[in-house]
């Protein structure tokens, strides 16, 4: 195991807060190895890049010889997480979080091994506690300080209904880490107050406060909001290795960075080296090239990045089209639709002020001519084909009504 000097970087690279440093540096000293937990909210059966995160880190602890515990809340999920809410969130079905449980379980193993794995379930002690421990659990925190998480009082104070039962969510998972006597809990930064509680409990029932350490939201595709499947600006860890390493080689060279500093395995002195290398006139797409390989061989195995690779240089870099795209087909009528609204209609972007946008930027082909004007209607009957960036293709058949 590494010194306590040497895992305090490796554990910091790119966390946004450790609360108490302090305190992990005394765990870390003590040369034994440290619960690790982060939870997990079956709450959609897919997982994309902005969800590793928190893996990884997970495979950072791992690494360095820490117990690790994925734990899946299928308790909580039937409450469902009220963070970042400014509405009550619709409560799961047990059959849902079942089914989304085993999902993830099949996919969480391409970043972490399952051998140093121990996968828990929030239920298996918040059903043994019973009604009787759970209002015990929920007389050991106030309605004040629970009005002090920001969802909480926004929708207070703008008269949004709050159920009770939301109450409830942060103190099971702060109960969790009682139940699983965490040394460290992750979690993103929406998340603090939820992980600060864990803390709070657990100097209550006579146990060492847990260190909490949180990890930033990713940045999606747009380099501008959070990844989310929601926005269409997501890359999923299921999705086939060339529309991963199409997705990479469309980010922009800083969002690059951040990817790197959050999403890749290889050493930070490693990652500072290729700085190097680009601010010395490297092509940063060479240094993307290799940021797509290693995400592509993670989650499909090794040698699949590289042939994605290969194929993206071929289809694009020599200006191939691909053989077979998506094919959509659209009645309008005689006024027609504009471009950008077109755009949207066939999934090429998420929503037409993103169609516009990806207009000005030059960024719009159609039948392999640039698009310059935002405003462009299209009217006439025919099929077009047309390209969004380097890596989205559509065939359109366009019908007058």
């Amino acid at each position: 195991m590494l010194g306590v000097d040497e895992q305090m970087v490796e554990l910091g690279r790119g966390a946004q807060e450790i609360l108490l440093e302090a305190d992990l540096r005394k765990k870390l000293a003590r040369g034994k190895p440290l619960r690790i937990k982060a939870g997990f909210d079956p709450t959609a059966p897919d997982l994309h890049l902005g969800h590793t995160v928190l893996i990884n880190k997970m495979r950072q602890f791992q690494m360095l010889g820490h117990e690790v515990i994925f734990l899946i809340g299928d308790f909580t999920g039937m409450i469902g997480d009220p963070t970042g809410k400014n509405t009550t969130r619709p409560r799961l079905t047990p059959d849902e979080i079942a089914a989304n449980a085993r999902t993830y379980q099949a996919q969480i193993f391409k970043i972490l091994d399952p051998e140093k794995t121990k996968i828990d379930f929030n239920s298996r002690w918040m059903t043994e506690l019973g009604s009787a421990g759970l209002i015990g659990l929920a007389a050991q925190y106030t309605v004040a300080r629970m009005l002090e998480r920001d969802d909480f009082s926004k929708r207070y104070k703008g008269g949004q209904p709050i159920a009770v039962h939301e109450f409830l969510y942060p103190l099971v998972q702060g109960y969790d880490s009682v139940a699983l006597k965490a040394d460290v809990e992750l979690g993103g930064t929406d998340q603090k107050f939820n992980l600060l509680v864990g803390r709070h409990l657990q100097e209550n029932y006579g146990q060492e406060p847990q260190v909490v350490l949180t990890m930033p939201l990713l940045e999606g595709l747009d380099g501008v909001n959070k990844m989310s499947k929601s926005l269409g600006n997501y890359i999923g860890i299921a999705e086939s290795p060339e529309e991963i390493f199409g997705k990479i080689m469309s980010i922009s060279d800083t969002l690059m960075w951040r990817y790197y500093e959050l999403l890749s395995f290889r050493p930070l002195h490693e990652v500072e080296t290729l700085k190097t290398s680009v601010n010395e006139g490297q092509n940063p797409r060479d240094v993307k090239f290799e940021l797509g390989v290693e995400l592509v061989d993670r989650f499909h195995g090794v040698g699949k990045g590289a042939a994605a690779r290969d194929a993206f240089i071929a289809r694009f870099r020599e200006g191939q089209i691909p053989d077979e795209m998506p094919e959509f087909t659209l009645s309008l009528d005689a006024g027609g639709a504009k471009l950008a609204v077109i755009l949207k209609e066939v999934q090429l972007v998420a929503s037409t002020s993103a169609g516009y946008r990806m207009i000005d930027q030059g960024a719009v082909r159609v039948d392999g001519e640039k698009v310059s004007d935002r405003d462009l209607l299209i009217q006439t009957a025919g099929q077009m084909l047309i390209q969004v960036g380097k890596r989205a293709f559509a065939r359109v058949n366009i019908l007058n009504k």
